[in-house]
């Protein structure tokens, strides 16, 4: 094994490590599981890299996180380290290829996603890969109590039960107790070593503002920073769009990024954002995990997270150059009331489940006894129109039916349509002797995909249709006899959501629901909203809630909206001070140069306290 600061010389150009970079890198080298917690940009990527090189043989990287994927092994690529990386797209040949080469001693690092690991190929070819170190990036979405709990993560044990001797690092930005213990059991990590870096970010104030418009206040302190970076976060497109269509009136230049944008534009969005000093962007929370960019002076809160642990992620990204900046959210009074009642509507009554697994069942056509490993993709608006069931019931009756095991839900349909070969080679041998106008097209998927492959591929239509010089009706025909045939099954491109079930349909009296698909999660979303809620509605110094929340301790920020009622009380005094004569509100701020919605509540206590008046010309003067 080499030196890791020979290591970090020769590969990056550094003399020195950042904090915990050394014990982590020196645990894991030594073999040991490690469970890391580092703030995004603390440097994560080097200290599961070096280890890896050191090590020798194959490292493999998991991660959900696509294009951090491929960026990540390019770099390693460039400094002469063999990386690749597969997603869920990679055409069969190119998957076969790299798994070879993963095998064979070709690569040195193998990134994939969680998804990837799940099929059979990819386990049977891991199982004689030289691999000396497994690494579970953003670990915290294998716990249902993280803030972006992911199924596909659970499988990532699977690695373990074939390896065990192979030591795992799992990192994360941020994780509380419950979820680090969740990833500790998940992974079955053994005599886990702990590395935790401080959460307190020193340079970054937690504020939140109580007021009637919400709306008014985000756009006029946009306005008033149109010289800064900022993000603005929406739970919702429609709002998203709405405050994208109020800031461009108000002549403020935004980006916009949500889950609806096809990937190019979201690309494009992204880009634009990425590249301006002082650009803005309003997103939902699609705008999520691996975005990076230092000098974000401010994130604005439109509406708040469901979790302390999805805000605190969303905050972060403000200020990473070291920098001061700014997590701002700003509250209505229903708020608190539309947070509560979202949670209570991730829950429908049991009973209601049941009747959307009945109603479910009946509009697809799946008698009792059938159905098992049975996909259709399923307009939801039809099924609530035909059985006359509330859409937002449906849709959380269906999440709870996957987490119960009887469905697997996937919302965002098929994007393209892929096929299976369900016939061996020697059948579609004699197929193609007894039918040979289908002899070009079955070549055709055959360069696509294999047909000794048991998963799913997607199709590249276009490839097709250019190679055989066809129509897209003549393409889709032609497949659908080949479905008819029973040589492939095809999942086809629909933008309805997809259900597959995944055991036969029971008789309506026989589905129960298990305490921990329904029960404990519904428990687990009240506490993180009561934690929320606690938050929120704190007299304490906002950035000592949130980093106890975490398990850590820190003394005051000095900067959140608690700590600076103490230099309110100074503004309180100056307010009164130039209130000689009657002036009106914007006199009053223009002469203080401070916020808007600050001066506003300083101007209500005052007139609560009766200390001054509001006279008919709405000009405040001393009583």
């Amino acid at each position: 094994m080499s030196d890791i600061i020979e290591i970090l010389k020769k590969y990056w150009g550094h003399d020195s490590f950042r904090p915990f970079q050394k014990e982590i890198i020196n645990d894991s080298i030594n073999g040991k599981d490690v469970l890391a917690l580092l703030p995004t940009g603390g440097g994560k990527s080097i200290c599961f890299q070096i280890p890896g090189i050191s090590r020798g043989g194959l490292t493999i990287v998991v991660s959900p996180l696509i294009s951090l994927m491929q960026e990540q092994s390019d770099n390693l690529n460039k400094r002469g380290v063999k990386s690749k990386a597969i997603t869920s797209g990679i055409p069969y040949r190119e998957l076969d290829l790299i798994l070879d080469n993963a095998r064979f001693g070709g690569i040195d690092f193998l990134y994939t996603s969680p998804e990837r690991i799940q099929s059979n190929l990819f386990i049977e070819r891991f199982k004689s890969m030289p691999v000396q170190l497994i690494v579970v990036d953003e670990a915290h979405c294998i716990s249902e109590w993280g803030h972006d709990f992911r199924p596909s993560f659970l499988n990532i044990k699977k690695l373990r039960e074939i390896k065990k001797e192979v030591p795992i690092i799992a990192l994360t930005a941020t994780a509380t107790e419950k979820v680090k213990e969740d990833i500790i059991n998940q992974l079955q990590l053994n005599n886990v070593h702990i590395h935790e870096a401080p959460f307190k970010r020193d340079n970054l104030s937690y504020e939140v503002y109580k007021v009637e418009n919400k709306l008014r206040y985000i756009i006029e302190y946009v306005k008033n920073h149109n010289h800064q970076c900022g993000i603005i976060y929406c739970q919702t497109r429609k709002d998203v769009k709405q405050i994208a269509k109020y800031l461009f009136g108000s002549n403020v230049k935004c980006q916009i990024y949500h889950g609806g944008m096809d990937k190019i534009s979201r690309q494009d969005s992204l880009n634009n954002w990425l590249v301006k000093e002082n650009s803005v962007m309003v997103a939902t929370n699609a705008f999520g995990m691996g975005i990076d960019k230092p000098n974000v002076r401010y994130v604005l809160h439109y509406d708040f997270p469901q979790s302390l642990e999805a805000f605190f992620q969303e905050a972060g990204r403000a200020g990473r150059d070291g920098l001061l900046a700014r997590a701002i959210s700003f509250i209505e009074k229903d708020d608190f009331d539309k947070m509560t009642g979202k949670v209570h509507n991730q829950f429908p009554e049991i009973e209601t489940i049941k009747l959307t697994y009945r109603a479910l069942c009946n509009f697809l056509k799946i008698a009792i006894g059938s159905g098992k490993n049975e996909s259709y993709s399923l307009d939801i608006v039809s099924l609530s129109n035909t059985f006359n069931l509330d859409i937002l019931k449906i849709y959380n009756s269906l999440k709870v039916l996957e987490k119960n095991g009887n469905i697997h839900f996937s919302e965002q349909g098929n994007k393209r349509t892929s096929v299976k070969w369900i016939i061996n080679n020697h059948d579609l041998y004699n197929f193609q002797l007894k039918h040979d106008s289908f002899v070009p097209m079955i070549r055709s998927l055959l360069k696509q995909t294999n047909s000794s492959y048991n998963e799913h591929t997607k199709l590249n239509e276009v490839k097709i249709l250019k190679e055989l010089k066809i129509s897209q009706e003549q393409l889709i025909s032609q497949i659908k006899k080949l479905e008819k045939y029973g040589l492939i099954e095809v999942y086809w491109q629909t933008k309805f959501p997809i259900i597959t079930f995944l055991e036969e349909r029971m008789p309506d009296d026989y589905l129960s629901i298990k305490p921990e698909a329904y029960d404990e999660r519904k428990q687990k979303a009240i506490d993180k909203l009561e934690a929320t809620l606690q938050f929120l509605n704190c007299n304490e110094c906002r950035s000592k809630f949130i980093i106890r929340y975490f398990g850590q301790t820190s003394s005051k920020c000095n900067k959140c909206d608690i700590c600076c009622k103490e230099k309110n009380e100074n503004y309180e005094q100056a307010v009164l001070s130039i209130l000689k004569d009657p002036l009106n509100f914007w006199s009053i701020q223009e002469k203080l140069k401070i916020e808007e919605f600050l001066l506003i509540e300083i101007l209500d206590k005052l007139l609560a306290d009766e200390k001054i008046l509001l006279n008919n010309s709405e000009k405040y003067f001393k009583k």
